[in-house]
């Protein structure tokens, strides 16, 4: 049987988010935050000639640089005050997520609950600073190397430029975080997550562009580019329908008698979700494979093995498809375990009197969820390295643009599920209320 909030979600029509006010101010307030991102991305650092770099990306897109440039929304390509984009935050959190799991003082902080996570995220934006001054300066030292056709990418290079350029990508960078977290607290959905995906989709107008131009130019077929488009729309049902999937562990809790009345004796579930890792184990798998064709692209041939590893590893390459596939698998097993503790989780539910029918608390408790939890990883995986593996085969073979990867395809319906969910979950509660509001003036009348 349906719960009251199931039957509710049920009824939810547009009709109730019209008079939703508090959750139309919500999503205006986040509109109006992408809004000044996206105005962002387009004001360039000063003194950089912003063609020498579009020029250099364009040279050296399959690489790290081009993925970067993805997630920018192409603020990187243009060299805007967003280049470096939220990045750096999500290498901190990142950062930070694996110390938790081997520093005991913060995992200390983590099960402290809401004041040990306002702690770590504390602890997270002070180390997003150093890692932007690092990449901002990395950037800065490349964009007084770089020359082009047309001449040098940086006008005056010198103390002044460096300085400038870095003060300005940290700021840019810091300004973002801030902005994502008011989003987060003020709007709909998460912030940072936000500003990924918009960075994402805004450039999927001129993506679809280009492949109807290769159809324009005979590089595709018609036929081809209608299959692509029913392909896509089955990889984004096929991504929405895993990402939902979960395995529910049944949990009893046992009857309690205190004074004359009975307690307890609730049957639940624990829903372990099949893609606990989220879009993490692709992210970083690419990222580091990517390292060594960037760093080819730009070492202009002057040393061979650098080239030939580079050329070995090229996206689309068979040795490139194996590495990928076997990082993800990996990157999901590890970033699982670092997110889900199968011990700490046991111990929980043996200490509010829960168990699992036919399983003994604690130990053998934590040794069943670590079984159902491989295997569910092991599913995950293979999900993950399908999903990234088909778009990028298209994408070598059929020249495809860079956003049609699984990577982007995979955050931008993530965050949309997440945002759809927190939308409902505002409607369901506006309706609560106004079921509380009926109830209490019928009481009065």
């Amino acid at each position: 049987m349906a719960s009251a909030a199931e039957q509710l979600a049920a009824n939810l029509n547009l009709g109730v988010l019209s008079k939703a006010t508090e959750l139309k101010q919500r999503i205006w307030f986040t509109l109006g935050a992408l809004i000044i991102y996206r105005l962002g991305t387009y004001i360039p650092v000063p003194g950089v000639d912003a063609s020498i770099m579009a020029q250099m990306l364009h040279q050296n897109g399959g690489g790290i640089l081009g993925m970067f440039d993805m997630f920018s929304g192409g603020a990187l390509g243009r060299m805007t005050v967003f280049a470096l984009n939220i990045m750096p935050y999500i290498s901190a959190s990142i950062i930070i997520q694996l110390m938790t799991a081997a520093v005991p003082a913060l995992e200390a902080l983590k099960k402290e609950g809401q004041s040990g996570q306002m702690r770590l995220n504390q602890y997270t934006r002070y180390l997003t600073v150093p890692i932007a001054l690092v990449q901002s300066y990395g950037i800065s030292l490349g964009l007084e190397s770089m020359h082009g056709a047309a001449g040098q990418a940086v006008v005056h290079p010198g103390f002044g430029f460096m300085l400038t350029a870095v003060v300005t990508l940290v700021g840019g960078t810091m300004f973002l975080t801030w902005l994502g977290e008011q989003i987060t607290a003020r709007g709909v959905g998460n912030g940072i997550s936000l500003i990924i995906m918009s960075g994402i989709v805004a450039n999927l107008p001129s993506a679809f562009a280009s492949l109807l131009e290769l159809g324009h130019t005979g590089a595709l077929s018609t036929v081809f580019i209608i299959g692509f488009f029913f392909l896509a729309i089955a990889v984004i049902g096929f991504i929405v329908f895993m990402e939902r999937a979960y395995r529910r562990v049944p949990v009893q809790y046992p009857k309690r008698q205190v004074g004359n009345r009975m307690f307890g004796g609730d049957s639940t579930h624990m829903p372990l979700k099949i893609n606990t890792a989220g879009v993490i184990p692709p992210i970083f798998a690419s990222s580091i494979l990517l390292i060594p064709a960037t760093i080819a692209g730009f070492s202009g041939g002057s040393v061979s093995w650098l080239q030939a590893i580079g050329a070995a590893l090229a996206p689309g390459s068979l040795l490139y498809m194996i590495i990928y596939a076997g990082m993800i698998l990996f990157f999901s097993f590890f970033y699982t375990a670092v997110v889900f503790n199968p011990q700490e989780t046991a111990d929980n539910l043996k200490k509010y009197g829960g168990f699992v029918p036919g399983i003994r608390p604690g130990s053998a408790t934590a040794d069943y969820f670590d079984f159902v939890l491989s295997r569910l990883t092991v599913l995950g995986g293979l999900y993950l390295v399908a999903v990234c593996l088909l778009p990028q085969i298209l994408i070598t073979d059929y020249g495809l643009p860079f956003y049609f990867g699984g990577t982007s395809i995979l955050i931008v319906v993530s965050v949309m599920m997440d945002t759809v969910t927190q939308i409902q979950s505002h409607l369901i509660a506006h309706q609560y209320e106004g079921l509380i509001k009926k109830s209490r003036a019928k009481g009065r009348r």
